[in-house]
């Protein structure tokens, strides 16, 4: 029977990613308890695909986290954001394995970094233990799950990379214990004109449509007419076993005529190429509908490594009376399998094909360098930044009063930034002495204010941003906020494990907090997410029974500083 069951395997992997089929059966599952997925790997985000899975710890932390394979732990990583607390095991079968997101390490690891941070003086750290410090057996406890740094609830966050040059592998290519057998579901079909002269349906507009069926077989309801230059998208989603998330599809293949002219596969990915999710995704839908459609086809400075066997970058130019068969297929990692076909009724298209852009708008060549300057703000757009030439729009308004320039509207948020660009603003005025304290601000919609700092050149203020949008002036005078949840001087803390006290910052955002009791830095851990302060009282550090006396000083990112000083007993 095992004999059996992987050879099915390794029939339904043929087709995957070129790793050694003894390879397939490298690792077990990273828990204890039975595997559940609530997201799989390449899984859509903005501006990044994720680069693990993440298993479901039955909506609690604390569960064991084991070793998946022979090896020895090579990273540590502790922040208050991203991935939290994290193990990097190294295996020698030239792959490695990430654990993030963790409450804690065993006794010995959690010794070590608990040192190293009363060495450094810092919360976080990014440690490399020497090779023989820390090795590990398959299914060794190593961790224990948790909700640390950047998670929105409990769970594991698991990748396999490879060592040598740290590139993430989809996890579904191993097998470590989880099987699917549910079809991808599709949900709409995307239609984009690309030129001036391209219709669908009689209309120079994208057009999106409800697909009817099930079970892996889909069709359309009404005919589709089109002609020249278009471009075809997906909105789908995949179903694990024991589980109802909604996760990502790991391959999408377009063919027209039965020819494949489109094929996405996330195998894996480099991280320096993750942002070019934003390209992959159709963004504007995304930033005003909250949905991912997938193009199935290629903006020109979309340079993913996932795309293969790609034709005209996956566009088709439609331009005879006839009728073409066009399918989707969509594929979960476990060669479960849906199609989408239906057949367009092709016209000759009419006019130039060239677009008009709107009056006032400056053209841009992606990959190129592209500056603009306008009265008190100029814009850098470095080569690279942009996925397809941009037909630039800048608008201005009078600030409001506790601004310091005018909001200037720096084309719109629907256009994503693969590479920040810079911006540079010059104030109406700038009060004296608090040249410091100023920095530009994004407004969005609603008018709530982020800050992107920036440094002072020739009377103007300069920051970076990743994103297209409403930039103004402003100016930071307030210091942070510390909440102590009810501790004051002379509170009796005898018998509690930890104190917890609050901070905040509500513009330029929390820079360095230093805590220490009885004169000596203390290990504060930080929980960015909920803006929390976390002490344990340890008992090799400070004596029981006794007063003590807690100082804490906490700085924005415009040196605005708040102190907190508390005598307690312990």
């Amino acid at each position: 029977m095992n004999f059996v069951r992987i050879y099915l395997i390794s029939l339904l992997l043929i087709n995957h990613v070129d790793i050694p089929f003894k390879d397939r059966l490298y690792f077990i599952s990273p828990v204890k308890i039975p595997l559940a997925l609530s997201a799989n790997f390449g899984e859509l985000r903005i501006d990044h695909f994720h680069s693990g899975v993440d298993i479901k710890t039955q909506g609690v932390t604390g569960q064991e986290v084991v070793a998946a394979a022979d090896g020895y732990i090579y990273r540590i990583g502790v922040a208050p954001g991203g991935f939290g607390k994290a193990l990097y095991v190294r295996h020698p079968g030239g792959y490695s394995t990430v654990y993030a997101h963790l409450e804690r390490f065993t006794a010995e690891v959690d010794a070590y970094v608990k040192r190293s941070q009363y060495e450094r003086k810092s919360f976080t750290v990014s440690l490399f233990p020497e090779e023989g410090r820390f090795p590990v057996k398959q299914g060794d406890l190593i961790a224990y799950s948790g909700n640390s740094g950047g998670s929105s609830g409990p769970h594991l966050h698991y990748e396999i990379r490879d060592s040598e040059t740290e590139k993430p592998l989809n996890p579904l290519l191993f097998d470590f214990g989880k099987d699917d057998n549910i079809k991808p579901v599709i949900e709409r079909l995307a239609i984009y004109p690309i030129n001036a002269n391209s219709r669908i349906n009689g209309k120079n507009s994208v057009l999106k449509i409800p697909v009817t069926g099930g079970n892996g077989k889909y069709t359309l309801a009404k005919e589709l007419t089109i002609s020249g230059t278009t471009g075809f998208g997906i909105k789908s989603y995949d179903l694990i076993n024991e589980a109802f998330n909604k996760c990502s599809a790991y391959s999408v293949e377009l063919r027209i005529d039965s020819n494949k002219i489109y094929r996405y596969i996330m195998d894996g990915f480099a991280f320096s190429e993750s942002r070019y999710v934003n390209s992959h995704i159709d963004y504007e839908t995304y930033i005003k509908e909250n949905t991912y459609y997938e193009r199935m086809f290629l903006l020109p400075n979309n340079r993913l490594s996932a795309y293969k066997d790609v034709k005209n970058r996956g566009l088709f130019n439609f331009t005879d009376s006839g009728y073409h068969k066009v399918e989707v297929i969509i594929t979960d990692a476990h060669n479960n399998e849906s199609r989408l076909a239906f057949t367009v009724k092709s016209s000759v298209p009419e006019g130039s094909g060239k677009r008009i852009p709107e009056v006032g708008a400056v053209p841009m060549v992606y990959n190129r360098i592209n500056r603009f300057k306008a009265e008190n703000i100029s814009v850098t757009i470095p080569s690279g930044a942009l996925y397809d030439t941009l037909f630039f729009v800048y608008r201005r308004e009078p600030g409001t009063p506790e601004m310091f320039s005018d909001v200037h509207q720096v084309h719109n948020k629907f256009t994503p930034l693969h590479r920040p660009c810079t911006i540079a603003i010059r104030p109406d005025s700038v009060p004296a002495g608090l040249e410091s304290k100023m920095l530009i601000l994004q407004v969005s919609d609603n008018g709530l204010k982020s800050s992107l700092g920036g440094a002072w050149s020739e009377g103007y203020l300069s920051t970076e941003t990743s994103s297209f949008g409403t930039f103004c002036v402003g100016i930071d005078t307030t210091a942070p906020a510390i909440y102590p949840n009810g501790l004051s001087t002379g509170a009796d803390l005898s018998g509690k494990r930890e104190m917890r006290i609050r901070i905040t910052d509500d513009l330029s955002g929390i820079k360095v907090y230093e805590p220490s009791i009885d004169g000596k830095w203390a290990l504060f851990e930080y929980d960015q997410k909920n803006n929390v302060l976390i002490y344990k009282f340890d008992p090799e550090r400070i004596t029981k029974g006794t007063l003590h006396t807690l100082v804490l000083k906490v700085t924005d990112n415009r040196e605005n500083q708040s102190e907190f000083i508390c005598e307690f007993r312990w």
